[in-house]
């Protein structure tokens, strides 16, 4: 966080308190209070921290999505995204001055993705090489992969897909279970954030594990076997199916849309509230 001067402090969103505001029987025999005008100075400054440090916008700029990366005070604060197609909010690509939808501007996490998604493609396509040579696995870096990329395999697509149909999905496993991995860990380097921590990267992940689920269904049953399958088959009479069978399938229906829907917001809340609590905690030490 920046360090708290009095002339860099910016008027705090929230509550703001001075000595005056809690003077009481309680403040009133402080040492601060009772020293003069300077305890009081002391305090105005204290609560002033206080308003600064945890005040809600302040806080949020250290969890959410920005246009710059924050750095050591030495190296200059901040690093700012480029605009990579030079549009502005005064001369936005669409939109006006006011209502500005500016095209081009990088941010922190779109920079934190490519770099996850670059790292993990060297990785692997080296990993994916090796292992189409034949060749037994050597030295730490491939044995710690072999690790995870087992656990997944016999832990996780075996035991839910299935042995024959796991091959097929192993990909999209690996890439997506490495590609949170990564941002998670980028999220624990002091300045950078965690991608993960905003609901619109993780409603893609959420969107494209609902695509490959339908998908799949769709391209073994068909479009029609498909919206069939999601009522299980029950031996009732006739006349109880009518009444029965349609609200399961809606039910079914319903879950197939919320269970990917709370994956988006599971993790963006997990790691959300993560932060946010540290921030919290960093700004307590601040004020």
């Amino acid at each position: 966080m920046s360090e708290f001067t009095p002339e860099a402090m910016p008027e705090a969103n929230g509550p703001t308190f001075s000595s005056a505001d809690v003077a009481g029987d309680d403040l009133a025999s402080g040492d601060d209070l009772t020293a003069g005008d300077g305890g009081a100075v002391a305090a105005d400054a204290e609560f002033d921290a206080m308003a600064y440090y945890l005040d809600a916008g302040h806080l949020f700029d250290h969890v959410k999505d920005a246009y710059y990366i924050e750095v050591p005070q030495f190296m200059g604060t901040k690093w700012y995204m480029p605009n990579v197609l030079g549009y502005t909010k005064e001369v936005p690509m669409v939109g006006t001055p006011e209502q500005p939808i500016v095209v081009g501007r990088l941010t922190k996490f779109m920079v934190l993705e490519l770099v996850a998604a670059i790292l993990i493609a060297f990785v692997f396509i080296w990993l994916a090489r090796k292992v189409r040579n034949g060749d037994k696995p050597q030295g730490r870096l491939w044995n710690f992969l072999e690790v995870f990329v087992v656990f997944i395999r016999d832990e996780i697509a075996r035991p839910t897909i299935g042995k024959q149909d796991s091959r097929r999905f192993m990909g999209f496993l690996l890439t997506l279970f490495f590609f949170i991995l990564t941002l998670n860990l980028f999220g624990m380097i002091p300045g950078l954030g965690s991608a993960t921590g905003e609901l619109p990267v993780t409603a893609v992940f959420a969107l494209s594990t609902f695509a490959v689920v339908v998908g799949a269904g769709v391209k073994r049953l068909g479009v029609i076997g498909f919206l069939a399958a999601q009522a299980p088959h029950m031996e009732l009479p006739f006349a109880l199916k009518i009444v029965l069978v349609p609200g399961i399938w809606l039910i079914e229906m319903l879950g197939l849309l919320i269970k990917h829907f709370v994956l988006a917001i599971r993790l963006f809340a997990n790691m959300f509230a993560g932060h946010l609590v540290l921030a919290v905690f960093i700004a307590f030490i601040g004020a």
